[in-house]
């Protein structure tokens, strides 16, 4: 099992609205940089888990966990002229963009912020924390992800 951290604006994608959909399950779509493509497309299988992080927003943070529930599979709005991720240079036979379903798998009790995340020693090493490192999608270590859920299981 792989574990992953997934960046998504709140107002404009929630940890929220991921638990409100009817299966609890959402493609995520919209992937336009190519490493996080790279991961989803070679490196995610289903029952990888996920932590959800709400970014560009105060404060930000992971709000939850997740899980892929997916095979890659070309990302629909690539394709489509009146989505903002329409890429003409994507062919529906040589799809450029790819996408993995994600399903809600459990709350945190707290958020754990990137203010806390920065004060965990066990998370010193870890590629969200990295100056620099704006992908909206990253591995995370297993003792990473335990760390983090654990924080967030506490009020």
């Amino acid at each position: 099992m792989n574990y992953w951290l997934m960046k998504s604006e709140p107002d404009t994608f929630s940890f929220q609205d991921l638990k409100n959909r009817p299966k609890q399950r959402e493609p995520w779509d919209g992937v336009r940089n190519y490493q996080a493509r790279n991961f989803m497309r070679d490196a995610m299988k289903p029952g990888d888990l996920v932590l959800f992080y709400h970014s560009n927003t105060k404060p930000p943070g992971v709000v939850g966990v997740a899980e892929i529930v997916s095979e890659p599979y070309p990302d629909p709005t690539a394709f489509d002229k009146k989505s903002k991720y329409f890429d003409p240079k994507s062919k529906v036979e040589s799809p450029r963009w790819v996408l993995v379903d994600v399903a809600f798998k459990k709350d945190l009790k707290s958020m754990v912020s990137l203010d806390m995340m920065k004060l965990m020693p066990e998370l010193e090493d870890m590629k969200v924390l990295q100056k620099g490192n704006r992908l909206s999608i990253t591995p995370v270590q297993e003792p990473e992800f335990k760390a983090i859920v654990a924080a967030g299981s506490k009020k």
